[in-house]
């Protein structure tokens, strides 16, 4: 087993409490061609926290439950940056997450 697995389980229940904090938190899911988008981020039919939410919490999870391997790289911590380049106060715990995620992740 990966050592990493409870740590990364850690950050994805942050992650997941940090977009309801925020209002960020959708109890509505986009329809099936906009989670479908082969577009990174799905950045063409989802808004980022609407991805973190339907696309990348669901697949982490599914790793993690199926003890597969994790991912060999993440960036996810700098796309949030950008996204949300002109509110960085107030999604500061989401981008701490995020970024923990990002070095956990790399630490494999």
């Amino acid at each position: 087993m990966d050592q990493r697995l409870p740590r990364v389980a850690e950050q994805l229940l942050l992650i997941e409490r940090e977009l309801r904090v925020l209002g960020l938190w959708s109890s509505r899911t986009p329809d099936a061609r906009a989670l479908a988008s082969l577009e990174p981020f799905c950045m063409d039919t989802l808004r980022f926290e609407e991805w973190l939410q339907w696309v990348f919490l669901p697949r982490m999870k599914v790793i993690l439950e199926r003890d597969e391997p994790l991912p060999g790289a993440s960036g996810i911590g700098a796309m949030a940056e950008m996204v949300f380049a002109e509110r960085l106060g107030s999604v500061k715990g989401l981008l701490t997450a995020l970024e923990v995620f990002d070095q956990v992740i790399s630490e494999g």
